[in-house]
């Protein structure tokens, strides 16, 4: 896969010329957010604090870069780069610079007037309003929100033809970034966005859908089960088929009972978002009937934007997903310590792009920032609210970071999943390994909605277009799906693909192109198992990302919850699962001397006998049978389920 990312023209000539007198459109707003309204055109002689986002150098090498320390053929394997070289690579050029640069200075603009930001991404000037309708050939009025929040915009403007691929977007123009209290969650119309001119016809983009990824009754959490009373079930392994516990997951996986060594050079995350939270005394109880040693043990705690690990509320809707996260991934890996990164207050909430700028500072101002229709935006006004900044950086990333969250693809912007799913291509050159599980309703999205035909909305799931979900559609994320042991078979038997409770989320994206790890695998599976479904249920032109990547059970897990037992079902289980796994791999490598295994992906491709091939079972939804697990990779369980000790075997023997 060769492709830009966000910006325009990456095949058009680049020398440097005097500013093209021919001006094209570069974005478009056709109606204004919900809630705001056009009121008055604004005086000529204002002055607008104008910012322009230049685009970055190298993006259309991304790909290409991750895959040198990436691809177990590459002579640099394991060789990832520091956040600084990562920076510097993709800085904005300095032909960039000076075509903006350029431009200003000849349409009236004086170079004194003109200053680059510090991160190098930016320029700022200030203008009047009569410089800048003329600058960006537009007309701006002052809009005004419900609340009374006014803000400055236009609806469109235009650049240079020739200084085009070197712009990212303007501000102030056709963005809505003001913070407004309540957050609302009403559908937000789509803005005309660069490449995204001809952007699909489809759901209606969601206000607020990002940062309430956390929220109880988010269809991405884990589903509960009922009660048990784990006294009294046999500890020899029998009753894995109906409770699945530390010993049967490594029975399954062959999985060490406990890591020999603990590095510190070692690592591995799990991502929380407010109000989810774990319980210590969740964690004791399981630890004593499951790690004794661990009684009393608690994750490093990051807290992210005023993450808070509350107690005022207590029950599966808000302690079931970060008990099951902490309570498998800190015993699997016992005694490496584990990450908790905690992200958003409890008012605002928070989203995947809150999380990633706090671990990459560089992110926060990436193509032009966060969406404040999406993401926290922090200080928070609302009442309770973290009044701190926002973390720009400041936390670290660990080796290996699982998060058992995810979006409907359809509830985001194609921009706004591209410039996220560039920066965990970023983070895999820096040898962090992202995990995300692949959802819970086989084909269908969160909380089984599927999508309809003819008005692209949302429906009630027993029809209409599968739902395919993000970030595991990002071809730079490990995405993990969900199996379970046969009904009435051992834990040595084989398993299949979760039809229990949920199904293993799987299908292919609609916004992004296969890469090239994958084309065989995907290429071979159409060939051998072409799935009875055309174009009006899902993207069938072989041409675009498929999930999940690998699989790990998802049924029928023993959780300790509000001071008892209960079973869990999802890939919520699955991710960390997995994780553990990737964690354990790391500790043999750093142990000997050689790097973590950071992006996993094109490795893994490479040699699937690694893997327990998953042969049955299916991904049912939106009134179809889904796809089915079949030999090789499939869009159930991926290349199947982990055996560590083949897996280790290989990472071992590589650079």
């Amino acid at each position: 896969m060769r492709f830009t990312l966000f910006t325009l023209g990456a095949f058009a000539a680049t020398a440097l010329a005097a500013p093209s007198s021919r001006y094209v459109l570069h974005e478009k707003r056709d109606v204004a957010p919900w809630g705001w309204s056009k009121t008055s055109a604004l005086e000529p002689h204002n002055v607008l604090p104008m910012k322009i986002a230049l685009t970055q150098a190298n993006m259309d090498r991304l790909e290409e870069l991750l895959m040198t320390v990436s691809h177990p053929e590459s002579e640099q394997y394991g060789q990832h780069w520091s956040s600084k070289k990562i920076a510097e690579t993709f800085a904005p050029s300095a032909e960039t610079v000076d075509a903006v640069k350029s431009w200003l200075v000849s349409s009236g603009i004086s170079e004194d007037r003109i200053r680059q930001s510090q991160s190098l991404g930016w320029i700022h000037f200030d203008a009047t309003v009569a410089e800048a309708e003329d600058l960006l050939k537009t007309k701006y009025h002052l809009y005004e929100h419900e609340s009374g929040k006014p803000h400055v915009a236009c609806e469109e403007y235009h650049v240079p033809e020739n200084v085009r691929q070197h712009i990212d977007f303007v501000t102030p123009t056709v963005h809505f970034d003001a913070k407004l209290s309540p957050p609302s969650d009403d559908e937000n119309p789509k803005m005309v966005k660069r490449d995204d001119l001809a952007e699909r016809a489809g759901p209606p983009i969601s206000s607020g859908a990002g940062r309430n990824i956390g929220k109880p009754g988010s269809g991405s959490l884990p589903k509960l089960g009922g009660k048990v009373n784990i006294f009294g079930f046999g500890s020899d392994l029998g009753d894995c088929n109906e409770l699945i516990t530390p010993d049967c997951l490594r029975a399954l996986y062959k999985i060490p009972p406990f890591s020999l060594t603990s590095n510190p050079k070692n690592s591995y995350g799990i991502v929380e978002y407010t109000p989810q939270a774990y319980l210590q005394g969740d964690l004791d109880l399981f630890f004593k009937n499951f790690s004794k040693l661990q009684v009393q043990r608690t994750p490093i705690f990051d807290s992210i934007d005023g993450g808070v690990d509350q107690t005022t509320n207590q029950s599966f809707n808000f302690n079931g997903e970060s008990d099951l996260d902490l309570e498998y991934a800190m015993t699997l890996v016992n005694p490496i310590k584990v990450t908790l990164y905690q992200v958003g207050d409890i008012p605002e909430g928070a989203s995947f792009n809150n999380f990633l700028d706090a671990i990459d500072g560089s992110y926060c101002k990436f193509e032009g920032g966060d969406d404040p229709t999406q993401d926290g935006v922090y200080p928070d006004p609302l009442p309770g609210g973290y009044k701190g900044p926002e973390n720009c950086g400041g936390f670290a990333a660990t080796k290996v970071i699982s998060t058992s969250y995810g979006y409907n693809e359809a509830d985001l912007t194609p921009f706004y999943e591209m410039r996220q799913c560039a920066e965990y291509a970023k983070l895999g050159l820096a040898g962090t390994t992202i995990l995300y599980s692949s959802g819970d309703y086989g084909v269908a999205g969160n909380g089984g909605q599927c999508i309809d035909p003819v008005t692209g909305q949302y429906n009630n799931g027993k029809s209409g277009k599968f739902n395919p979900s993000f970030p595991s559609t990002c071809p730079y994320v490990t995405s993990v799906g969900a199996t379970q042991i046969v009904p009435g078979a051992s834990v040595t038997a084989p398993e299949e693909a979760c039809e229990t409770v949920i199904f293993s989320g799987g299908g292919f994206s609609n916004n992004f192109p296969i890469p090239d790890y994958q084309k065989t695998a995907v290429a071979t599976y159409f060939k051998n198992y072409n799935p009875p479904y055309g174009a009006d249920r899902y993207n069938n032109s072989m041409k675009t990302r498929g999930f999940p990547d690998v699989a790990a059970n998802g049924a029928n897990y023993v959780i300790a919850i509000d001071g008892s037992f209960s079973l869990v079902f999802g890939t919520s289980a699955s991710s960390p699962t997995f994780g553990s796994v990737v964690t354990l791999i790391n500790e043999a490598r750093i142990d000997i001397g050689k790097s973590s295994v950071g992006f996993i992906n094109p490795t893994i491709y490479k040699y699937p006998q690694l893997f327990n091939d998953i042969t049955a079972g299916g991904n049912q939804g939106c009134g179809t049978a889904g796809f089915t697990a079949v030999p090789g990779w499939d869009p159930v369980t991926g290349l199947g389920t982990p055996n560590y000790l083949k897996l280790v075997a290989l990472y071992l023997i590589l650079p």
